[in-house]
């Protein structure tokens, strides 16, 4: 079993449904539609990545399966957050869990990045 790449099919599955609910479903109020395209555009596109970082790793680079699990910690904290958000219309009573999401997503495409320029360690 290859658990990026699973990952990344229930990710981007998710961020679909939830980009056509924040279309249709959540019509009445701009700002919590917005939220809501927003997480789904940045977890479909982190979903993606996750292909990446599962090919690097697979080709023996460690620092695939970082940028993997930062990214899949980017998808849970930014994109989750602003889920709860626009369906709630609260905030997660933990303030600083969208921002550490965008770091996450943030030092996953750096290690994804310094990954590609090293060599294999098989």
């Amino acid at each position: 079993m290859r658990p990026w790449i699973v990952l990344a099919g229930l990710n981007g599955a998710v961020a679909v449904a939830m980009g056509a609910y924040a279309a249709h479903g959540l019509g009445a109020d701009p700002y919590l539609q917005g939220l809501a395209e927003r997480a789904s555009l940045y977890q479909l596109v982190h979903a993606a990545a996750l292909v990446g970082a599962d090919r690097l790793a697979a080709d023996g680079r460690r620092g695939g399966h970082l940028a993997a699990v930062l990214m899949v910690a980017g998808m849970l904290m930014f994109s989750g957050s602003l889920y709860v958000r626009a369906l709630t219309g609260e905030p997660l009573p933990v303030p600083m869990v969208t921002p550490a999401g965008g770091i996450a997503f943030m030092l996953g495409w750096l290690v994804l990045g310094a990954t590609g320029m090293l060599r294999r360690t098989r």
